[in-house]
């Protein structure tokens, strides 16, 4: 063991590079310890069986909903009270990851997530009107804090055990959060055509209960103490500002297409429910094969991640913008052309997304922040909560703009998010520069007087 705890005790370093600031560093280990394999395993059963257990609901709850008593409305809050507990949850327990433990969150998270996805499935044995709805949303928010708990741990987790090449390790993780998106509705859909409401959820929910002992072996313990840093002095830092803003902006466009594309590819193209689904694979299997190779290339070559930021940006921007397309262009609406937009979407999301939780982490190693499990905890809490926010503001406005406006003008005023996170993060680093461009100068020029003085003394 005493090999693997250097390994995992081992935290990011922070040369002195060229640019004057520090960063992280690029070199790994050729060969992975058994802990790290391990946690990988863990992190893959994790993103697969919530990101499942997430999406089986879009094709028919709000069907079955509606039967109950519930409206339009209503069944959007219900979907939106899911992002709203994570961001409260994400922010407590990535707060108190220490004191409660990363291992125990975890796990505890994923037992609990299987309960309420199997209660979930109960919900149609309810009575019809306010108690079906109460108990909707009282079931939802628990699977809401529930999973917020137990991504945060596996951020935390997958940090502690990777120091030198995180975004590798979440980039080719993201693979399984693809497969759970793209399995989920057609298996939901199946499952409830074949067997009724309560089968999926209830097998599932049994799924993800038998990962939980699986996961309490494979886990490691990592052992922690308490820092005096808080979310208060993170989110005060500029660049983290910015970070969490292109955070919620991927969100919001991402959580843009959940009420809003089938009904408009079904309307547009007329096509079959079962050819919806096939459309979607395009943004999810876009994101999930491209993820790998960005978090290589980010952590090969950490100078890529702020160009993969800004065009990142602005080319989920321009996706978003032809996804319609914007009536401006006068431009009929194609099959092709919409699919070709989602798989650009979700390319360039990944562009955006997997850089930013190892940047928000140099950035807190650069302001003082103490190297830890601790310091893992505040910014995978953050990075959950922001992500949480835009994945409420996404589909709420989202779906109004869509109502008022139509598809093609809400799409592109939502790629908005994407173009101003673009464009702000691009001229921040700008001054970043500039700013370290004067600093280098100044201290050199110090160097150069006080090495004359000291001449001119001999």
């Amino acid at each position: 063991m005493g090999s693997q705890e250097a390994a995992t005790q081992e935290t990011l370093q922070t040369p002195v590079l060229g640019n004057g600031g520090p960063e992280v560093s690029s070199e790994a280990p050729s060969r992975f310890t058994r802990d790290q394999l391990f946690v990988m395993s863990a992190t893959a059963c994790l993103n697969f069986s919530s990101m499942i257990c997430y999406s089986i609901l879009g094709p028919f709850f709000p069907r079955e909903a509606e039967k109950k008593g519930a409206s339009d409305t209503v069944v959007g809050l219900i979907f939106g009270c899911f992002a709203l507990f994570n961001f409260l949850t994400s922010l407590i327990v990535g707060n108190y990851i220490v004191q409660i433990g990363a291992k125990f969150m975890f796990v505890a998270g994923m037992f609990v997530s299987g309960c309420v996805t199997i209660l979930f499935g109960l919900l149609d044995r309810a009575p019809d009107g306010p108690v079906f709805i109460g108990l909707c949303f009282l079931v939802r928010a628990m699977d809401a804090i529930s999973f917020s708990a137990a991504v945060t741990a596996s951020f935390s987790i997958l940090a502690k055990a990777f120091p030198n090449n995180i975004a590798t390790v979440m980039g080719s993780l993201e693979v399984f959060t693809g497969l759970g998106l793209v399995l989920g509705p057609p298996l939901g859909g199946f499952l409830y055509q074949s067997f009724g409401y309560e089968v999926p959820f209830i097998v599932l929910g049994c799924l993800v209960l038998i990962l939980v002992p699986l996961n309490m072996y494979l886990l490691p313990k990592y052992d922690a103490i308490a820092s005096k840093d808080s979310f208060w002095m993170l989110i005060t830092l500029p660049k983290v500002v910015f970070l969490c803003f292109t955070i919620f902006s991927l969100s919001a466009c991402l959580g843009f297409l959940d009420p809003t594309m089938s009904l408009f590819v079904s309307e547009k193209f007329k096509l079959p429910a079962g050819y919806v689904g096939l459309v979607f694979l395009g943004l999810a299997l876009s994101y999930s094969l491209s993820s790998p190779l960005l978090g290589f290339l980010s952590d090969k070559m950490p100078h890529l991640r702020k160009w993969f930021l800004v065009f990142g940006g602005l080319l989920t921007a321009l996706s978003f913008f032809l996804l319609g397309p914007a009536p401006v262009l006068h431009i009929g609406s194609k099959l092709w052309m919409f699919v070709l937009m989602l798989v650009l979407t979700g390319f360039s999301l990944g562009m955006s997304a997997i850089p930013l939780f190892p940047e928000m982490l140099q950035c807190a190693y650069e302001n003082g922040f103490e190297e830890g499990l601790s310091v893992l905890g505040l910014v995978s809490g953050l990075f959950s909560a922001m992500w949480s926010v835009g994945a409420f503001v996404g589909p709420t406005l989202g779906g109004f703009l869509n109502e008022r406006l139509g598809f093609e003008w809400a799409a592109a005023i939502q790629g908005g998010w994407a173009l101003l996170s673009g464009l702000a993060i691009g001229i921040f680093y700008i001054l970043e520069a500039s700013r370290r461009r004067r600093s280098n100068l100044q201290t050199t020029l110090g160097t150069n007087e006080e090495r004359a003085h000291l001449l001119a003394t001999k």
